[in-house]
């Protein structure tokens, strides 16, 4: 939302919240204020006008000067009124009941008079300079500006793509050899008479349209009537219904662009068109389900052998389609040939030797993009070789400044003006990484939340609605997912250069992030709102001198030398600092930054601290902290003012003071080593807590009830680790009330146990269950695992028993597991397997086991796998050095089995782990 409304979203509450009883405001301020108020949500909505205006007509210059300076007095107000706050809140009235402590409240409350005296002036500045704003948008009359389209539309660029000649389309050869194969190949007669559609899926430049349009050329002799209409962000639905119609038949409906039918009576035409017409129509650059489903009204089901093509850069709108098509970069040959053909003319011929260094350097930037393949080469054709270097060293930082260059940038950027404002400030934030980063899931999450970019929702947590951000920019093709974990879920992402490039730019257009070390010119009047230190030297370092830091909200600094910055002091408003891996911040930085109080976010991961000082208590907004990785051993007792923490990552081995249960607002707690009962009684008085993790070392019965009564006050808890020796958690009740009916997952390590505990059937949302340590696995235990309603993941490490011979377990359909699709289960003495009727909806196996201790020669290597009816994975690891043939052995004997499964599961047979 910030890069659209600068501040406004948070700075319109702060107002609001001024006129409360408890600030003791003078009435005319308050007047003032809601004045203020009144002004700016106007303004607010100015701005969400700007924003939305069409990528082909975007606003006047005069507009985004205007639009500037809306946002950056909306950062100085903002940062006005926090400045008070600060002052204010921080100069609590003294407890001392003596004579001195009545001159110290004394004291206090002359101090509290004179800063409420200056915010009432300052508020008489903040207004005169609204009014400024105001009547500067109305002398220029900015909103009679017309403003003509700039550059080539979105449209003819999308063509250029229609009409390429198809002997010079490097590498689809392969591609549309998949897309027909997907198309057309039915496995009987019935099924090829089937209306078949098919999505094919990216992000922009990949050459989704030019595969399209060259399978439909080379298709569509092969049906009665076609048609290949290309969409719009905002389509007109009428206008593409009668395009289709005009193409389908063009002397039919010679004249349908003059009709005035509706939407429905176009639907029935078309319809009534194709009902007894065997066609295939092309829906090119889709942008919404809703606007998909609209157009497959229209797609009569005629028994005829009808095709369609739908080409998306959304993932959900192409999973509305069974067929699904993800289309891939290009290959580095590919990328090679395609990058000569189109510098010199032919593929085979390469550039000299002294620039073929950078041209594998560009084409890696490039990274298979058609798109950007073909705009950088057509750029290089025109350059000398002096010239090739300069262009290399300025891809990916939006410097590039040639018409192909803005050109491609137009085209990626659709995708980025079709997202909303909060997630169009959410990717936009994303260029302070540096190039070729892997940004972990978590950690982006967090920065959003400490920046403010996350707006909470009832019901859920804030990183729960920030995940949702991050997945919704992967949905839309503009990070790649990295590290898909169970449940489909990435925890990292990389960003293609091609991106990359287009958000640094924006970025720097909209004055959102300064980058030093990337290459960007900045000017020493610009106002620093974000600095993202990426790499710095002596030169950057006199420029870091000449610029205004005062304002600067943010700094992300990636492993520099702190004695090449300025001196934290230098930014005296800041939000939000992460010095993670900037191994030379020491104790004295520590005590700087516990001066600034405005701090949201702080990140100290793996620096050289050693302790926080008492001075932590004056960071009173505080939500995210992260000192792990530090030498830190103890925290001070005025740690557990900072009552706003929402996440708090520290070492297991720290020491943490009395009176944890004040931070009443955590949620995330990576970490907590409990040495008493006592700590477990006030850990269970953080009941917002949504995920923790408890390291005990020595389990024994006085933790039992403290830990119960934890597990039934954390209503809210979504996902709990406990390691730990000799655990006991049978509290020989059946369920928790009233419980974390909202866990989902549980992981439990050392769990040398004798009872599976019976609550957890009670768990109605439990649907990832680890258990590491077990000493045996009983039939008792399948029967409260077979329970849980919703265990959809179970990961079972049975440990092997002191002088006890291995243990046979039937699993059998007995135990419902209603909803278990992976099941990984690894022991050295026991001996599994599966009944007829088991697990019935299991489709992923992993075992592990140890061959020669448990089964004799491969005899009873039988585990039942014929039996398992959805089984589609199977995995075999072992345990210890195979002798020569037993690998193959085992092999061959489990392979039978599964050659009877009527699912015919895939067997992987290695040293898994």
């Amino acid at each position: 939302m910030e890069v659209v409304t600068g501040a406004m979203s948070t700075l319109l509450p702060k107002l609001v919240n001024l006129i409360k009883d408890e600030y003791c405001l003078q009435k005319k301020v308050r007047g003032e204020i809601m004045f203020l108020t009144a002004e700016l949500e106007r303004m607010e909505a100015a701005l969400l006008e700007v924003s939305e205006a069409p990528i082909d007509h975007p606003p006047s210059k005069l507009v985004k000067l205007w639009a500037k300076d809306v946002k950056d007095l909306s950062y100085e107000i903002e940062d006005s009124i926090d400045r008070f706050v600060v002052r204010l809140d921080s100069r609590e009235e003294k407890k001392v009941q003596s004579f001195m402590g009545f001159i110290y409240r004394s004291i206090d409350l002359l101090t509290k008079a004179k800063i409420r005296r200056k915010v009432g002036t300052e508020v008489k500045g903040i207004k005169s300079r609204i009014k400024e704003v105001t009547a500067r948008r109305e002398r220029y009359k900015l909103d009679k500006v017309v403003v003509q389209p700039v550059g080539t539309s979105i449209d003819s660029l999308r063509l250029s793509a229609l009409y390429k000649e198809e002997t010079k389309l490097v590498g689809i050869e392969e591609r549309m050899k998949e897309l027909v194969n997907m198309l057309m190949e039915e496995a009987d007669e019935a099924s090829k008479q089937q209306l078949k559609i098919v999505s094919v899926v990216g992000f922009g430049g990949l050459g989704k349209t030019t595969l399209a349009n060259v399978v439909y050329q080379k298709l569509k002799s092969q049906f009665d009537c076609g048609a290949f209409v290309s969409m719009s962000l905002n389509p007109n639905i009428e206008k593409i219904f009668k395009n289709i119609l005009h193409q389908l038949d063009k002397q039919k409906y010679s004249s349908i662009n003059e009709a005035t039918w509706s939407e429905a009576q176009l639907i029935s035409e078309l319809r009534d068109f194709l009902r007894n017409k065997r066609y295939f129509i092309v829906i090119d650059d889709i942008w919404n389900s809703s606007v998909w489903k609209t157009l497959k009204h229209a797609l009569v089901e005629n028994k005829c052998g009808s095709r369609v093509i739908m080409t998306t850069r959304i993932l959900d709108v192409a999973k509305e389609v069974a067929a699904v098509l993800d289309l891939k970069p290009l290959s580095p040959i590919d990328s090679r040939k395609l990058f000569y053909q189109t510098m010199f003319g032919v593929e085979d011929k390469c550039p000299p030797n002294q620039l073929a260094e950078i041209s594998e350097n560009i084409l890696k930037i490039c990274g298979g993009v058609p798109l950007a393949i073909i705009t950088t080469a057509s750029m290089l054709a025109t350059k000398g070789g002096d010239d090739w270097l300069k262009v290399y060293q300025s891809m990916g930082s939006g410097l590039l400044d040639s018409p192909d260059m803005k050109d491609m940038r137009r085209i990626l950027s659709i995708s980025y003006y079709d997202l909303p404002a909060h997630l169009r400030t959410c990717l936009l934030f994303i260029s302070i990484y540096p190039e070729d980063y892997t940004i972990v899931a978590e950690d982006l999450i967090w920065q959003w939340i400490g920046e403010g970019f996350v707006q909470e929702e009832h019901g859920r947590s804030l990183y729960e609605v920030g995940e949702d951000y991050f997945h919704e920019l992967i949905n839309k093709s503009l990070i790649q997912p990295v590290d898909i974990k169970s449940g489909n879920k990435a925890s990292a992402c990389r960003v293609h250069d091609m991106v990359r490039d287009l958000v640094t730019s924006l970025s720097s257009e909209e004055n959102f992030l300064t980058i030093l070390g990337d290459l960007q010119p900045v000017s020493a009047s610009s106002k620093i709102h974000r600095l993202s230190v990426q790499k710095i030297n002596e030169d950057d370092f006199k420029q870091l001198a000449t610029m205004s830091l005062f304002h600067a909200r943010s700094l992300f600094v990636f492993g520099q030398d702190m004695n090449l910055l300025p001196a934290l002091s230098s930014f005296p408003v800041l939000r939000a600092l992460d010095l993670s891996c900037c191994l030379n911040v020491d104790n004295y930085h520590v005590k700087i930054i516990c001066s600034m109080f405005h701090l949201r976010y702080l990140s100290l991961c793996n620096t050289s601290i050693t302790k926080i000082p008492v001075e932590i208590g004056n960071l009173q907004f505080l939500k995210v902290l992260d000192i792990s990785q530090t030498g830190i051993e103890v925290l001070p007792s005025e740690f557990v003012q900072l009552t706003q923490l929402v996440y708090l990552h520290i070492d297991m081995s720290v020491r943490l003071p009395e009176g944890l249960w004040n931070l009443k607002s955590l949620q995330d707690f990576p970490g907590i080593y409990v040495t008493s009962p006592t700590m477990l009684h006030d850990l269970s008085k953080l009941t917002k807590l949504r995920n923790v993790l408890i390291k005990v070392d020595e389990w024994n019965g006085s933790y039992e009830e403290p830990f119960r009564q934890c597990l039934s006050n954390l209503v809210n808890l979504k996902t709990i680790r406990i390691n730990g020796a000799n655990l006991s958690l049978d509290f020989g009740g059946e369920n928790l009330s009233p419980g974390p009916q909202q866990l989902h997952s549980i992981h439990l390590i050392n769990f040398i146990n004798c009872a599976m505990p019976r609550w957890m059937s009670s768990l109605s949302c439990l649907s990832f269950l680890v258990i590491h340590g077990l000493k045996t696995l009983r039939v008792e235990d399948l029967q409260v695992l077979g329970s849980i309603p919703s265990l959809c993941d179970l990961d079972i490490w049975v440990v092997e028993p002191t002088q006890e011979r291995h243990s046979r377990l039937l699993i059998d359909s007995s135990y419902p597991f209603q909803c278990l699709t992976s099941l990984k289960i690894a022991s050295r003495v026991m001996e599994l397997k599966f009944a007829q009727g088991a697990m019935q909806k299991l489709q992923t196996l992993k075992i592990r086991l140890s061959v020669r201790q448990t089964w004799d020669q491969f005899g009873n290597l039988d585990f039942g796998l014929e039996n398992v009816s959805s089984l589609k994975h199977v995995y075999v690891g072992r345990w210890s050095k195979p002798d020569p043939g037993e690998v193959e052995a085992a092999e061959a004997i489990i392979r039978k089995a599964l050659d009877v499964n009527p699912s015919k599961p895939t067997l992987v047979f290695s040293k898994w782990r």
